[in-house]
């Protein structure tokens, strides 16, 4: 299993698709610290569809919160313990040379702003990013960035 972790998410419907996304993929949702809606709201549930049921998450108030249950749940089939592997951008190395494996997440910062300077500091080592050739765009959008991330985590740790 992998997590996917959002950190202080602002807009709904990029959370209800990134919870769909953890529905069909069996991976965990996280969202860490004050988020951008209530948990009740329509463009949530509506992005989301009929999934909700189907989807293993977790609010977490703090961010220590969430690293302490990310920690105790991840259940590596490795030799290394899982890691967490930050999702930002501009980053030093691209998601594709990352080494994912078993019981790692995957975390990304908010629609906005991203990630705090902090986490990206004490993280440094496993910054990764998505490149954008074209130069004209700065970042994706929220949920399409999960996926892309996403997808090929669990296409390499399982070798589809």
């Amino acid at each position: 299993m992998l997590h996917v972790a959002l950190y202080e998410p602002e807009i709904p419907p990029n959370t209800g698709n990134i919870a769909r996304l953890c529905a069909a993929t069996g991976s965990r949702l996280h969202l860490i610290g004050r988020l951008g809606f209530r948990l009740h709201d329509r463009a949530l549930k509506r992005a989301g569809l009929d999934y909700w049921p189907a989807v293993d998450w977790v609010h977490h108030l703090h961010f220590a919160d969430f690293e302490a249950a990310w920690r105790h749940t991840a259940s590596p089939s490795s030799w290394r313990p899982p890691r967490l592997w930050v999702v930002e951008t501009p980053a030093p190395r691209l998601y594709t040379q990352a080494e994912f494996a078993d019981g790692d997440c995957l975390l990304f910062g908010n629609e906005s702003q991203g990630l705090p300077a902090s986490l990206r500091q004490r993280f440094a080592d496993s910054l990764i990013g998505i490149p954008m050739p074209s130069g004209r765009v700065r970042s994706l959008n929220l949920a399409t960035a999960v996926a892309i991330v996403l997808y090929d985590a669990l296409r390499r740790i399982h070798r589809w």
